[in-house]
């Protein structure tokens, strides 16, 4: 490896990123080493920029909200990244927000999936969706264009929106839960392709543009992290879906639908050589952090348990290599 650089480099999931960014400040305040550079680049991105090689021109940490894939660990291989460590750092909920000067929306998961899928059943075949206002889905809900701002396909939220939500919703269709036994390439097709004709919006990875624009669009929905409803309390609130509201509680308690679990992912090959690796992932995962009562809760982590938390620390300490079920 070449002349190593004297501070860790982070990219990845903008929703890990405020936790990140906040343990990065402390571990520069608080230690001899050098403030931790947090990018923020989405899930997928980041996670391609991780596994593009060992080296210092590569980074060393990758934020991610949700699990590595398979074909990511391969990816990863494939450029010599044969021993990924990963920390799981605890749970978020996603939330379908709107400006609080709207009334707050009541919606079930097939209802978010027929306003959002790409094709939906009627009479016994699949049409394009035609869907163009909230009430044409369901007369008790209010006849105001669809329109939801959310992230792009390099988002780990996008990833896990589509996998919990609109999958959730798809699947109450029998017709359609019925082909995940017999094809399962067109199940995942019908229940995860989102729509394209305006309904949807890509807003970007900012998470924080999303909210700014739900509170000068109070008709529009937006699709980000729990963290992010936490911070911006004031201005948006969380949807109730499926009778559940989204809170602290019954997003670690599994009571909220759309709910999923965060990471970090470490080049093992990196440790001991860019300084400081293994004493920022003991700072991470440190009580004071990421624990139940941990400034990071501050920020909307929902904490991991202490005996799982302290698990997780200890399996990446010992710098214990992930290995993917098949």
């Amino acid at each position: 490896m070449a002349e190593a650089r004297d501070e860790i480099r982070v990219v990845g999931s903008s929703t890990v990123f405020p936790f990140s960014t906040a343990v990065a400040e402390e571990f520069g305040q608080t230690t001899d080493y050098k403030t931790p550079v947090i990018e923020a680049t989405g899930t997928g991105g980041g996670l391609k920029l991780f596994c593009a090689g060992v080296g210092v021109s590569h980074p060393d940490i990758a934020n991610a909200s949700r699990r590595i894939k398979a074909s990511e660990v391969r990816n990863c291989a494939k450029n010599g990244v044969l021993e990924i460590i990963e920390v799981k750092i605890g749970f978020d909920g996603i939330i379908l927000a709107n400006s609080k000067a709207a009334p707050m929306a009541q919606l079930t998961l097939r209802q978010i999936w027929l306003a959002l899928a790409k094709q939906v059943p009627a009479a016994g075949q699949m049409i394009d969706n035609p869907y163009q206002s909230w009430a044409d889905i369901d007369a008790n809900l209010p006849a105001v264009r669809i329109e939801v701002l959310g992230p792009p396909p390099t988002s780990g939220t996008r990833d896990a929106f589509v996998e919990l939500a609109m999958e959730g919703g798809c699947k109450t269709f029998a017709e359609i839960k019925a082909l995940k036994k017999s094809d399962k390439a067109a199940y995942k097709a019908a229940c995860h392709a989102i729509r394209e004709d305006g309904a949807y919006v890509e807003a970007g990875e900012n998470d924080n543009l999303i909210v700014q624009k739900l509170v000068t669009n109070p008709k529009a929905l937006g699709i980000f992290g729990f963290s992010f409803l936490e911070q911006n309390r004031d201005r948006i609130q969380g949807s109730i879906i499926d009778g559940v509201v989204p809170e602290f509680d019954t997003i670690s308690g599994g009571a909220y639908p759309v709910s999923r679990s965060m990471y970090f992912y470490v080049k093992s090959a990196h440790t001991g050589v860019i300084p400081g690796i293994e004493e920022f992932i003991a700072a991470f995962m440190d009580e004071e952090a990421s624990g139940t009562y941990g400034y990071l809760t501050d920020k909307g982590l929902i904490p991991l348990s202490d005996a799982e938390r302290e698990a997780v620390l200890a399996a990446a300490l010992a710098l214990t290599p992930l290995i993917l079920p098949n």
